[in-house]
Formats: structure tokens, C-alpha cells, sequence
């Protein structure tokens, strides 16, 4: 799932090189925590956060319904 996520952000943001996913559970949820170059913040957010809430879907839907996901975007 890790490589997926990275491979997604990537393709959209202008610092594809220093995108980096850690993913690990945290009081029993799938946690990804996704750092990128200060400028790429906005694009992996999205407007009114539309981009982020599209990876959760998709990533949901691939992990189904036994455990929660969340995502942090950190610098």
C-alpha cells in the first residue's frame, strides 16, 4: 500500500524525489504518514482537502472494512 501512495503523489506534486510514505499501526489503525517538500503541501491536500480525502477512499476500499486508515501529512 506504502508504494501505491507513493507512486500516486509522485504524479501530482512538482518534488516527485522527496516524497516519502511511512506506514505503521497506531492504537490498532493503519497509519500513513506522507512527508513532502514544503510547496507540495497544497497539491497532496487538494482544495478544500478533495485530493486527500480521495486517497482515504481509495485507499479504504482496497483494505476493506476491517480497520481504519489515517493519513498525516507532515513537512
Amino acid at each position: 500500500m506504502k508504494e501505491l501512495v507513493e507512486k500516486i503523489l509522485r504524479g501530482i506534486v512538482k518534488h516527485p524525489e522527496e516524497v516519502v510514505v511511512m506506514e505503521f499501526e497506531e492504537e490498532g489503525k493503519k497509519v500513513l504518514e506522507i512527508v513532502v517538500n514544503e510547496e507540495d503541501i497544497g497539491q497532496v491536500i487538494g482544495k478544500d482537502g478533495r485530493t486527500i480525502k480521495s486517497l482515504k477512499i481509495l485507499l479504504s476500499a482496497l483494505m476493506g472494512d476491517s480497520k481504519e486508515i489515517t493519513i498525516r501529512v507532515v513537512r
